[in-house]
This record gives structure tokens, sequence and C-alpha cells, in this order.
């Protein structure tokens, strides 16, 4: 099995079809991009050809959102040959999806649906993950999701689930630092205490994003909308545990409402600044 090991210097940008043109043209200075999986399984598509203009020029990562690998059903084939195609063409150093699930009896959700952290979802989460690697004969890594309640039936807590699932499969983790903290406040546990638990060795890419507050009668919520600079909570997060890592890329990721190229390459800009600052502490 292929286990990519990409730079901890590294920090790429979201490739989005709003910027495919500038990209294109400019070819600023990225370190990578990461492009949804599943906007390129049609190889006709005009998505499909100016990725493969842009990929010459650019490392890729794939992150995916529907290989559904908390469903008590296997894993698609179908889903599972095209996604294998698209890697054959473009071999990403990175292939990624969440630990949630989305689909039903073939019927796939526009959503990423939360699974209680029991013994028995781990061991769904581990076939599952263990058919997908065999498969793609390659390393996945896994990424915490935002949520905005909890189960009550719960046997571990979501750091250690997440352990779990990599030391039984071999997956790597994506550790996405904005989930983290929306889900530190919706839930009122410490984001902190959360990254304690994690394993930083298991770590292979981390993303920031921004998030909005949305109020309601009863009290206020995040939401993890990828429509806005990363806050500021975030970003200290970020700062306080980049120390720990060993082995993983930065993402900086921005979904809706999206600005110019060149807010996002700040973005990238403040990110650098820390894992320099970092590696000089």
């Amino acid at each position: 099995m292929n286990v990519h090991s990409p730079k901890t210097t590294n920090v790429g940008i979201g490739l989005r079809p709003e910027h495919y043109q500038v990209i294109e043209q400019t070819k600023p200075a990225i370190d990578f991009l990461e492009v949804h999986s599943e906007n390129y399984f049609d190889p006709h598509s005009l998505h499909y050809s100016y990725l493969q203009q842009i990929s010459q020029h650019y490392p890729l990562s794939f992150h995916g959102i529907g290989l559904s690998l908390g469903s008590d059903e296997a894993v698609s084939i179908k889903h599972l040959k095209q996604l294998k195609t698209l890697i054959n063409e473009f071999n990403p150093f990175l292939v990624s999806d969440h630990l949630s699930w989305s689909s039903l009896q073939g019927a796939y959700f526009n959503d990423l649906l939360p699974v209680p952290y029991t013994y028995e979802a781990l061991m769904r989460f581990v076939s599952n993950i263990n058919q997908v690697q065999d498969y793609l004969q390659t390393q996945i890594i896994i990424e915490n999701p935002s949520s905005y309640l909890e189960y009550q039936e719960t046997d571990l807590p979501e750091a250690e689930f997440l352990n779990q699932i990599s030391e039984k499969t071999g997956c790597g983790l994506l550790l996405d630092i904005n989930n983290i903290y929306v889900s530190a406040v919706n839930n009122d546990f410490s984001a902190q205490q959360y990254l304690d638990i994690i394993h930083f060795n298991k770590v292979q890419e981390i993303h920031l994003a921004g998030h909005t507050r949305k109020e309601f009668e009863n009290g206020d919520i995040l939401i993890d909308t990828h429509s806005k600079p990363i806050n500021q909570p975030v970003w200290q997060l970020y700062k306080d545990n980049i120390g720990k890592i060993h082995n993983a890329v930065t993402l900086i990721e921005w979904d809706a409402d999206l600005p110019d190229i060149s807010v996002l390459l700040s973005e990238r800009d403040k990110a650098k600044h820390i894992l320099t600052d970092s590696s000089h502490g």
C-alpha cells in the first residue's frame, strides 16, 4: 500500500471553479491544490479539462465526501472504481474523506451525517476503511467532522475514536481545526483537550477555515460555513499546536462566497508565517 509523506512546510488552497482561469493563466506560487474528487469523475466535463491543465503545474490532494465510511452498507464499488480511475490519472499525494456517513440504499444525501462513537461504529469504520484502502492500494486519511449535537450513546470521545481508527487500519488523520473549535463551542468541551488526545504522528493534513455564528432564541451556535476568513480562535489553536506536527501539510479551505484568489493567498501567507515562527522557536 502506498503511504504518502507530505512536507510540513507546505500550505495549499482548495481549487474551486471560480478560480480555474486565474490559476491556469497566472500560475501563482501555491504548494499544492486540493480538489473535491467527486467533481472530477466525469472525464468529459469542463472541470476535468481544467484539472488536466492545472495539474501539470501543481501537486494535488483529493478530498472526497461520497465514500460514506460510517454507513451500515458496504462502500459503493462504483464510487471506488471512479475514484481509483481518477487517482491513477492524477496521482494525488493525499486521498481523504470524512468521519461520517452520507448514503443509504443507493441514495446519497447532500450532507455529512454524524455517527455515534460506539465500538460497533468503530468496527464498521475499520471494515469500510480497510475495504477502501485495499481496493485503491493507497492509504487514505480521515477528517474529523463539525458537530452541532452529541449522541447520548457513546463509548469513546471523538478524538480517541479517530486514534483507534488510525491504529486499526493504518489510515492517516486529517485534522480540521475549525471543525474542532466549532464542535467544542457548540457542545461545550475544550478544543485544546481534544487536541491533547489526538495522536499527532498520524496527522498528515490540517484544514483551516472560517465559520459563522447563528443566533437562536435559546442560544447561538457556530456553523462550519467555509465562507469567510479564518477566525482568530482557530488561528490560535493552530499556533498553539503546530509544534506537535510531525509530517502534515496545511490547507486553507474556502467553499462559499469565494473572494478574489488574493484573499486565499493572504490566508496562506498567515499559515506560512506561523509555520516559520514555529520552526525557529
